[in-house]
């Protein structure tokens, strides 16, 4: 059985009682979904005292004209990885594009370019990824682990990080409130 690449372009949500303490009140930006497994990168924490100067210093990029910006926790797979989330004005030899929406880079050009005042206009810097092997995500949302919205680019540029899982809820006509972490049967 094929998987649908649904989820390509669409914010994740992680519902309450997901079970695991990494992914609660996460807001993941899906990249890649397919057969094989899928990807996203986590926008709903920021990796506490790193920002993005740091960042370009531990690589010896010069950070420029480079904003000072916190850095996104991306995931649990791979925290020492680097990913920026981006709008499509800027593109890499190893960039891909997400359904039209955003774009995912995770090498050293982008980092220059940001510091050099040519990359892309909007961006999220983000260490590590979130990760699912063929059909595993699937799996959770049949759970109820997760919700998928659109993600448009007022959630993923504009919005503070503390309010992003609530607004990205009540995008899609959902008051958290109302949300709990029991499920029942019919």
């Amino acid at each position: 059985m094929k998987s649908p690449k649904f989820l390509t372009g669409q914010l994740l949500l992680a519902m309450p009682g997901i079970g695991d303490p990494r992914f609660e009140r996460a807001v993941i930006a899906m990249c890649s979904h397919d057969e094989d497994g899928a990807l996203g990168i986590g926008l709903g924490r920021i990796i506490p005292r790193i920002h993005f100067h740091d960042l370009l210093r531990q690589l010896d990029i010069d950070p420029g004209v480079a904003p000072d910006v916190p850095i996104h926790l991306g995931g649990p797979v791979e925290p020492q990885r680097g990913f920026l989330l981006h709008s499509l004005d800027w593109g890499g030899q190893e960039s891909l594009q997400v359904s039209n929406r955003w774009a995912l880079t995770a090498t050293l050009d982008i980092l220059r370019a940001i510091a050099e005042g040519k990359g892309p206009t909007r961006w999220i810097a983000a260490l590590g990824y979130a990760g699912w092997g063929a059909g595993q995500l699937e799996q959770e949302m049949c759970g109820n682990g997760w919700f998928a919205t659109p993600g448009d680019d007022a959630l993923l540029y504009e919005c503070d990080v503390n309010s992003r899982w609530a607004a990205a809820f009540k995008s899609a006509g959902i008051d958290t409130r109302l949300l709990t972490a029991d499920s029942g049967t019919a």
